[in-house]
């Protein structure tokens, strides 16, 4: 993955926040409608969501927004830590959730799930992807006794998988342990439809 891809982001793309502002409910608008179409849900504790440039864009303005960060070397320390999450061809990048919502599922799930961030597998025709840690956050997720509540993972492709992603059914499946039996989600058209954008120049 090279840093000075077309598809990173700079800090033109990057909204003061007085311009932001003006332009967030109609821009926060669209992006719940996109993450409609990337988010995939994987049984009662894991969801997906599949990273783009305009997902990554919305974290961007959003934590500048909260933090109140206006100078250029904040946003581009913001831009250092997520422009690694928007993919290049050939790739998806996924933000992983364990969402769990008491202390006691907490205490219960997060010891139990440790290697979920290698544990997702991307099923279409005769191809089978597993996902890895996205390099640069994986030291501070990992652990060996807890997993995180959050992950980013990716699944590479060859050129001759990106050509077929898209012409069979496409299936993420959950092959961890300690996580049901085997969780299988078919994805949506218009899920494969935004996918295939991501992996295509």
């Amino acid at each position: 993955m090279t840093a000075d891809s077309d598809r990173k982001l700079t800090l033109a793309d990057i909204s003061d926040l007085r311009e932001y502002e003006r332009e967030r409910e109609e821009f926060r608008t669209h992006i719940i409608a996109l993450k409609k179409r990337r988010r995939v849900s994987l049984g009662p504790h894991l969801t997906m969501l599949f990273e783009n440039r305009e997902t990554i864009r919305f974290q961007v303005q959003e934590m500048a927004r909260v933090e109140k960060i206006i100078s250029d070397e904040g946003i581009e320390a913001e831009l250092r830590a997520y422009n690694p999450l928007i993919p290049e061809p050939g790739e998806l990048s996924v933000t992983l959730f364990v969402e769990l919502t008491t202390d006691e599922d907490l205490r219960e799930w997060l010891p139990k799930l440790v290697g979920i961030e290698r544990s997702i597998v991307l099923r279409f025709g005769s191809n089978e992807l597993r996902c890895s840690p996205e390099a640069g956050h994986e030291a501070n997720l990992t652990r060996d006794e807890i997993t995180s509540s959050v992950h980013y993972v990716r699944f590479e492709f060859t050129p001759e998988q990106v050509g077929e992603f898209g012409q069979s059914t496409v299936e993420l499946a959950v092959d961890h342990p300690a996580y049901e039996l085997s969780i299988v989600e078919e994805l949506s058209a218009s899920t494969i439809a935004e996918l295939q954008a991501d992996l295509n120049p």
